[in-house]
């Protein structure tokens, strides 16, 4: 029988506390994962003559073209270099990477880089994720070795030792010192104390309203003489703190509902701890978004939700409309999902950490301790831009001696989260191992829900370089639901993008509607077809709201002492200052 929730309770207890110290010191990552993958690599490459034909072929042809390169260097007449970077691979594009010695070292760099992705692609017999794990990394190898990352063999921070006498690596052995102390006390990194919760950001007006032993609901000041009927509640993940939607006044979502014109309450969650080890899915269900949504409509009874989700909270979200749908209860008026996946066959290069082995090897190290810290997950997600997260911030601090300066979104980021032993052990097996909600097996209460259970307006959003829910994998809830669903595709990643108030310089995003009923459209044509705006699409969502509510009306005053809900505190809260 096929386990779809937590780790049996058969598995020794001795073996869980050997894995739980292993992972310690693979910071979460399972090597039996990591091994299996590479034998059956290994496997299937030995018994493989003609592909290994090919690749002797390939090395025989990349050696000649370096050659030919080189000669051409020595003579004068090297016009352009024998192989490009990826357009995304940004490690060699100074001009000081196209003189030689610099550009044999890169060049032979990135020529090495193409021959193991041919060796590692194209293996027939090794199946896909596998693949996907050895090709990763095997890259990720390969970048430690990067001409980037040594002071003798990178150019620019050759020149700038040369023009500072040596002061850039005296301050980059600094800032070495002081991120390693910082990280040793359990200090956040510098410049976080610029970005204080309550104070700097998170400082939109407000109110809690209701609490429970999982989140705080917040309800927002009206700033308009008239709002909306209708209120919107955001359920953020709870992989994250909730102020990400509300960061700075000036780029914050909240902050920019509000002014529009519209009641905001928004779920802030509470910081897991031990002693919070079983808390599972139905708890997030039920105490995160059903007790919110009884909350709204005790103190505007008359009234329905524009219920919006952000990344897993958004999934969460879905399966909440979706088992109301199912209930006959009308308590929606609308359902956003920003960067929020419902079906979890292609949830891209995150995949390449999830399998039962790592899954169950995770589920050990939280056995242990009761939850995921939030150090463990950062690893792997770092590891997905590893360029840009961290050899390019290795030699920007260390060898460069700069320091990038700290920001709203970087300072949130910084301020992390746990996650529950049992719901996270729930949550990958049951939507990223076995797909239960999209293949309508995922149960609320003892029954089945489905996306085709949802009947309200659904606007959904993707992000173009998310690397976290990928946004062909978000556009699926096009092809999975029956009611009318407005796509939006924003630039930008996953925080980043969704994080795009108007005035944002470089923004664009795509849009369109698919009406109940109408055909299908696949992800590449839908993107082939759709026109490009300019611009935030935050005003393109407001408009959405505003066509699917009522005409405004006055602003409700917060809670609702007679019926159980009086303000507790000012927002943002308590919950959201947990470390």
């Amino acid at each position: 029988m096929k386990e779809t929730s937590s780790k049996s309770d058969q598995v020794f207890p001795a073996d869980r506390l050997l894995h739980a110290n292993e992972a310690k010191l693979t910071a979460g990552l399972s090597p039996a994962s990591a091994m299996a993958a590479y034998l059956d690599w290994a496997v299937h490459l030995a018994n493989s003559p003609g592909k290994q034909g090919e690749l002797f072929e390939k090395a025989i042809r990349k050696s000649v073209r370096f050659n030919s390169y080189l000669g051409a260097l020595l003579s004068g007449k090297a016009d352009e270099p024998c192989i490009a970077p990826l357009p995304q691979d940004h490690r060699f594009s100074a001009a000081q990477w196209q003189k030689p010695p610099f550009s044999v070292y890169y060049q032979a760099f990135l020529l090495l880089q193409q021959w193991w992705h041919n060796a590692t692609d194209g293996v027939e017999g090794v199946s896909d994720h596998h693949r996907d794990v050895v090709a990763f990394s095997t890259r990720q190898l390969l970048d430690v070795f990067s001409p980037a990352n040594f002071p003798l063999t990178n150019p620019e921070v050759l020149e700038a030792t040369i023009a500072s006498g040596g002061m850039n690596l005296v301050r980059g052995f600094q800032n070495l010192f002081e991120d390693w102390e910082r990280a040793v006390l359990g200090k956040p990194p510098v410049g976080v104390e610029k970005f204080r919760v309550g104070k700097e950001v998170a400082v939109t007006p407000g109110k809690v309203i209701y609490r429970n032993r999982l989140i705080e609901l917040v309800q927002y000041s009206a700033a308009t003489k008239t709002v909306y009927p209708e209120p919107i509640l955001i359920v953020p993940a709870w992989i994250m703190k909730n102020y990400i939607l509300d960061l700075s006044p000036d780029n914050s979502m909240v902050r920019f509902l509000v002014d529009q014109g519209h009641t905001v309450f928004m779920i802030s969650w509470k910081n897991p701890t031990e002693s919070d080890r079983d808390l599972g899915m139905d708890d997030y269900l039920e105490l995160g978004v059903t007790s919110a949504l009884e909350a709204i409509r005790t103190i505007l009874p008359d009234e329905k939700v524009h219920a919006v989700g952000y990344c897993i909270g958004g999934t969460l979200l879905a399966i909440s409309a979706a088992a109301l749908g199912r209930d006959n209860k009308d308590w929606l008026k609308s359902v956003t999902l920003f960067a929020a996946q419902t079906d979890f066959t292609e949830a891209g290069e995150l995949m390449l950490f999830i399998d039962q082995s790592q899954v169950s090897y995770l589920e050990d190290l939280m056995w242990d301790k009761g939850y995921l810290d939030t150090s463990e997950m950062a690893g792997a997600f770092q590891l997905l831009r590893s360029s840009d997260l961290i050899w390019s911030r290795i030699v920007h601090e260390y060898l460069m001696g700069e320091r990038t300066p700290m920001i709203d979104l970087m300072a949130w980021n910084a301020d992390s989260t746990r996650m529950p032993y049992r719901m996270h052990s729930e949550y990958l097996r049951k939507l990223f191992l076995n797909n239960e909600f999209a293949e309508g097996h995922y149960q609320v209460g003892d029954k089945p829900v489905a996306l085709t259970d949802i009947r309200v307006p659904i606007f959904a959003v993707g992000t173009e370089s998310d690397h976290v829910s990928p946004w062909r994998s978000v556009y699926k809830i096009n092809l999975l639901t029956d009611t009318e669903v407005t796509f939006l595709l924003t630039s930008g990643g996953h925080n980043a993008g969704i994080i795009s108030e108007p005035g944002h310089p470089g923004r664009h995003h795509r849009v369109a509607k698919k009406r109940e009923g109408e055909v299908y459209i696949g992800a590449e044509q839908w993107f082939d077809i759709t026109p490009v705006k300019d611009g935030s699409w935050w005003p393109t969502w407001q408009t959405w709201l505003a066509r699917h509510s009522g005409k405004k009306t006055r602003p409700p005053e917060a809670g609702r002492v007679e019926d159980g809900y009086a303000p507790l505190c000012d927002a943002p809260g308590t919950y959201v200052l947990e470390k």
